[in-house]
Protein backbone atom coordinates (compact mmCIF):
# COMPACT_ATOMS: atom_id res chain seq x y z
CA UNK A 1 0.00 0.00 0.00
CA UNK A 2 3.25 2.32 1.03
CA UNK A 3 4.13 1.96 -2.23
CA UNK A 4 1.22 2.69 -4.18
CA UNK A 5 0.77 5.72 -2.24
CA UNK A 6 4.24 6.28 -3.45
CA UNK A 7 3.73 5.71 -6.85
CA UNK A 8 0.44 8.17 -7.30
CA UNK A 9 2.44 10.60 -5.99
CA UNK A 10 5.43 10.44 -7.48
CA UNK A 11 3.08 10.24 -10.67
CA UNK A 12 1.48 13.50 -9.37
CA UNK A 13 4.49 15.08 -8.98
CA UNK A 14 5.75 14.04 -12.70
CA UNK A 15 2.18 15.06 -14.52
CA UNK A 16 2.58 18.26 -12.95
CA UNK A 17 6.04 19.25 -13.74
CA UNK A 18 5.10 17.57 -17.58
CA UNK A 19 2.21 20.09 -17.70
CA UNK A 20 4.04 23.17 -16.51
CA UNK A 21 7.10 22.57 -19.22
CA UNK A 22 3.83 22.73 -21.88
CA UNK A 23 2.30 25.75 -20.61
CA UNK A 24 5.64 27.62 -20.20
CA UNK A 25 6.33 27.14 -23.97
CA UNK A 26 2.53 27.75 -24.33
CA UNK A 27 2.09 24.05 -26.07
CA UNK A 28 -1.50 23.41 -25.55
CA UNK A 29 -2.49 26.42 -27.43
CA UNK A 30 0.20 25.59 -30.24
CA UNK A 31 -0.22 21.44 -30.58
CA UNK A 32 1.06 22.05 -34.31
CA UNK A 33 4.24 23.32 -33.65
CA UNK A 34 5.17 19.86 -31.77
CA UNK A 35 7.19 17.82 -34.59
CA UNK A 36 8.23 14.63 -33.12
CA UNK A 37 5.81 14.40 -30.26
CA UNK A 38 6.99 11.04 -28.93
CA UNK A 39 10.25 12.61 -28.37
CA UNK A 40 8.89 15.92 -26.39
CA UNK A 41 10.39 15.77 -22.77
CA UNK A 42 7.40 17.55 -21.12
CA UNK A 43 4.68 15.03 -23.48
CA UNK A 44 6.71 12.18 -21.95
CA UNK A 45 6.46 13.41 -18.45
CA UNK A 46 2.73 13.70 -18.97
CA UNK A 47 2.25 10.35 -20.14
CA UNK A 48 4.74 8.79 -17.77
CA UNK A 49 2.72 10.92 -14.82
CA UNK A 50 -0.64 9.98 -16.15
CA UNK A 51 0.12 6.36 -16.22
CA UNK A 52 2.00 6.23 -12.70
CA UNK A 53 -0.69 8.37 -11.09
CA UNK A 54 -3.29 6.02 -12.08
CA UNK A 55 -1.92 2.96 -10.94
CA UNK A 56 -0.79 4.07 -7.73
CA UNK A 57 -4.35 5.93 -7.51
CA UNK A 58 -6.19 2.49 -8.55
CA UNK A 59 -3.60 0.59 -6.10
CA UNK A 60 -3.99 2.78 -3.01
CA UNK A 61 -7.87 3.21 -3.32
CA UNK A 62 -8.12 -0.32 -3.68
CA UNK A 63 -5.98 -1.25 -0.83
CA UNK A 64 -7.53 1.74 1.99
CA UNK A 65 -10.87 1.34 1.25
CA UNK A 66 -11.18 -2.96 0.26
CA UNK A 67 -12.00 -2.09 -3.12
CA UNK A 68 -11.88 -5.49 -4.89
CA UNK A 69 -12.84 -3.54 -8.05
CA UNK A 70 -9.87 -0.98 -7.73
CA UNK A 71 -7.59 -3.80 -7.18
CA UNK A 72 -8.37 -5.67 -10.49
CA UNK A 73 -8.25 -2.31 -12.02
CA UNK A 74 -4.34 -2.11 -10.40
CA UNK A 75 -3.82 -5.70 -11.39
CA UNK A 76 -5.13 -5.39 -14.81
CA UNK A 77 -2.90 -2.14 -15.89
CA UNK A 78 0.22 -3.77 -14.05
CA UNK A 79 -0.48 -6.90 -16.14
CA UNK A 80 -1.08 -4.98 -19.51
CA UNK A 81 2.37 -2.82 -18.67
CA UNK A 82 4.63 -6.29 -18.62
CA UNK A 83 2.46 -7.81 -21.74
CA UNK A 84 3.82 -4.26 -23.01
CA UNK A 85 7.41 -4.51 -22.11
CA UNK A 86 7.54 -7.60 -23.16
CA UNK A 87 6.28 -7.26 -26.18
CA UNK A 88 8.57 -4.40 -26.68
CA UNK A 89 11.48 -6.50 -25.75
CA UNK A 90 11.06 -9.20 -28.17
CA UNK A 91 10.20 -6.87 -31.22
CA UNK A 92 13.67 -4.84 -30.18
CA UNK A 93 15.43 -8.15 -29.72
CA UNK A 94 14.24 -9.41 -32.87
CA UNK A 95 14.70 -5.84 -35.16
CA UNK A 96 18.28 -5.12 -33.13
CA UNK A 97 20.33 -6.81 -35.93
CA UNK A 98 17.66 -5.01 -39.12
CA UNK A 99 19.11 -1.74 -38.51
CA UNK A 100 15.52 -0.80 -37.23
CA UNK A 101 16.33 0.93 -34.12
CA UNK A 102 19.73 2.73 -35.59
CA UNK A 103 16.67 4.29 -37.74
CA UNK A 104 14.63 5.69 -34.88
CA UNK A 105 17.41 6.71 -32.94
CA UNK A 106 18.60 8.24 -36.84
CA UNK A 107 15.22 10.02 -36.93
CA UNK A 108 15.08 11.39 -33.05
CA UNK A 109 18.09 12.73 -32.98
CA UNK A 110 18.01 14.46 -36.68
CA UNK A 111 14.54 16.01 -35.60
CA UNK A 112 16.32 17.47 -32.62
CA UNK A 113 19.22 18.81 -34.62
CA UNK A 114 16.75 20.89 -37.04
CA UNK A 115 14.58 21.83 -34.40
CA UNK A 116 17.69 22.98 -32.36
CA UNK A 117 16.75 26.53 -30.41
CA UNK A 118 13.04 26.21 -31.27
CA UNK A 119 12.36 24.17 -28.53
CA UNK A 120 14.40 24.41 -25.26
CA UNK A 121 13.24 21.38 -24.09
CA UNK A 122 14.68 19.15 -26.98
CA UNK A 123 17.94 21.82 -27.23
CA UNK A 124 18.18 20.82 -23.30
CA UNK A 125 17.77 17.07 -23.57
CA UNK A 126 20.35 16.80 -27.22
CA UNK A 127 23.11 18.74 -24.87
CA UNK A 128 22.72 16.42 -22.35
CA UNK A 129 22.92 13.31 -24.46
CA UNK A 130 26.08 15.54 -26.20
CA UNK A 131 27.73 16.69 -23.44
CA UNK A 132 27.02 14.31 -20.46
CA UNK A 133 26.15 10.92 -21.68
CA UNK A 134 27.61 9.88 -25.03
CA UNK A 135 30.35 12.91 -25.12
CA UNK A 136 29.39 12.69 -29.18
CA UNK A 137 28.57 15.21 -31.35
CA UNK A 138 25.73 14.85 -34.27
CA UNK A 139 23.67 11.64 -35.70
CA UNK A 140 27.13 10.06 -37.36
CA UNK A 141 29.37 13.46 -36.78
CA UNK A 142 29.68 16.76 -36.37
CA UNK A 143 28.98 17.46 -40.32
CA UNK A 144 25.42 16.90 -39.11
CA UNK A 145 24.94 20.16 -37.77
CA UNK A 146 24.87 21.49 -40.89
CA UNK A 147 20.98 20.17 -40.67
CA UNK A 148 20.37 23.43 -38.90
CA UNK A 149 19.67 26.67 -40.31
CA UNK A 150 22.15 28.20 -37.73
CA UNK A 151 25.00 26.15 -37.79
CA UNK A 152 24.75 25.76 -41.59
CA UNK A 153 27.30 26.94 -43.13
CA UNK A 154 25.77 28.79 -45.69
CA UNK A 155 24.03 30.80 -42.91
CA UNK A 156 26.91 33.12 -42.62
CA UNK A 157 25.80 35.24 -45.76
CA UNK A 158 22.63 36.01 -43.14
CA UNK A 159 25.08 36.76 -40.36
CA UNK A 160 24.81 33.81 -37.97
CA UNK A 161 27.83 34.04 -35.26
CA UNK A 162 27.08 30.10 -35.29
CA UNK A 163 27.65 29.38 -38.77
CA UNK A 164 29.86 26.41 -39.68
CA UNK A 165 29.94 25.83 -35.98
CA UNK A 166 28.33 22.96 -33.64
CA UNK A 167 26.63 23.61 -29.86
CA UNK A 168 28.93 24.23 -26.72
CA UNK A 169 27.56 20.41 -25.76
CA UNK A 170 29.84 18.96 -28.60
CA UNK A 171 33.08 20.47 -27.01
CA UNK A 172 35.07 18.58 -25.03
CA UNK A 173 35.15 19.80 -21.34
CA UNK A 174 39.23 20.99 -20.70
CA UNK A 175 40.84 20.16 -17.28
CA UNK A 176 39.62 21.74 -13.98
CA UNK A 177 36.98 23.60 -15.84
CA UNK A 178 34.17 25.34 -13.83
CA UNK A 179 32.47 27.60 -16.55
CA UNK A 180 32.38 26.14 -20.34
CA UNK A 181 32.39 28.53 -23.21
CA UNK A 182 29.36 28.35 -24.51
CA UNK A 183 31.08 29.95 -28.20
CA UNK A 184 33.39 26.52 -27.89
CA UNK A 185 32.02 25.29 -30.93
CA UNK A 186 32.49 28.40 -33.51
CA UNK A 187 33.66 28.05 -36.72
CA UNK A 188 35.00 24.53 -36.15
CA UNK A 189 33.79 23.19 -39.08
CA UNK A 190 34.60 26.23 -41.29
CA UNK A 191 36.67 25.12 -43.90
CA UNK A 192 40.94 26.66 -43.59
CA UNK A 193 40.40 26.73 -40.07
CA UNK A 194 43.51 26.75 -38.37
CA UNK A 195 42.07 25.04 -35.64
CA UNK A 196 42.45 21.33 -35.11
CA UNK A 197 38.62 20.34 -34.60
CA UNK A 198 39.86 16.70 -32.85
CA UNK A 199 41.35 18.85 -29.70
CA UNK A 200 37.95 20.89 -29.43
CA UNK A 201 35.07 18.87 -30.01
CA UNK A 202 33.60 15.14 -30.19
CA UNK A 203 33.74 13.58 -33.56
CA UNK A 204 31.91 10.49 -32.73
CA UNK A 205 28.45 10.30 -33.72
CA UNK A 206 25.97 9.85 -30.94
CA UNK A 207 24.51 6.86 -32.91
CA UNK A 208 27.48 4.96 -32.74
CA UNK A 209 28.37 6.01 -28.97
CA UNK A 210 24.89 5.26 -28.14
CA UNK A 211 25.66 1.79 -29.68
CA UNK A 212 29.22 1.54 -27.76
CA UNK A 213 27.04 2.52 -25.02
CA UNK A 214 24.61 -0.09 -24.85
CA UNK A 215 27.41 -2.84 -25.27
CA UNK A 216 29.57 -1.70 -22.10
CA UNK A 217 26.62 -1.47 -20.16
CA UNK A 218 24.09 -4.61 -21.26
CA UNK A 219 24.18 -6.46 -18.01
CA UNK A 220 23.49 -3.58 -15.81
CA UNK A 221 20.70 -2.76 -18.34
CA UNK A 222 18.91 -6.17 -18.41
CA UNK A 223 19.38 -6.53 -14.59
CA UNK A 224 17.31 -3.58 -14.15
CA UNK A 225 14.72 -4.73 -16.39
CA UNK A 226 14.48 -7.69 -15.04
CA UNK A 227 14.00 -6.62 -11.43
CA UNK A 228 11.81 -4.13 -12.87
CA UNK A 229 9.61 -7.24 -14.13
CA UNK A 230 9.77 -8.90 -10.76
CA UNK A 231 8.84 -6.55 -8.96
CA UNK A 232 5.41 -5.73 -11.20
CA UNK A 233 4.60 -9.48 -11.11
CA UNK A 234 5.17 -9.24 -6.80
CA UNK A 235 2.51 -6.44 -6.90
CA UNK A 236 0.29 -8.65 -9.33
CA UNK A 237 0.50 -11.40 -7.54
CA UNK A 238 -0.27 -9.07 -3.69
CA UNK A 239 -3.07 -7.44 -5.44
CA UNK A 240 -4.89 -10.79 -6.32
CA UNK A 241 -4.13 -12.57 -2.91
CA UNK A 242 -5.45 -9.13 -0.79
CA UNK A 243 -8.65 -9.11 -3.45
CA UNK A 244 -9.24 -13.21 -2.83
CA UNK A 245 -8.42 -12.18 1.29
CA UNK A 246 -11.20 -9.25 1.20
CA UNK A 247 -13.42 -11.65 -1.00
CA UNK A 248 -13.56 -14.20 1.43
CA UNK A 249 -13.63 -12.13 4.62
CA UNK A 250 -16.93 -10.73 2.85
CA UNK A 251 -18.09 -13.99 2.09
CA UNK A 252 -18.26 -15.24 5.68
CA UNK A 253 -21.10 -12.28 6.86
CA UNK A 254 -23.31 -13.37 3.75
Amino acid sequence: MTQCISNMMTGLVVLAIGIWAWTEKDMFSNISKLTFIALDPAFVLIVIGTITFIIGFTGSVGALRENTCMLYMYAIFLLLIVCGEMILGGILFVLKDKGWIKDQATEGLRAFIIHYREDPDQQNLIDWIQEDWLQCCGIEGPKDWDSNNYFNCSSVTIGSREACGVPFSCCKRRPHEIIKNKQCGYDVRKEGSATDMSKIIYEKGCVTAGEEWVERNLIIISTICILILFAQLLAICFAQNLRVDILAQKNKYH
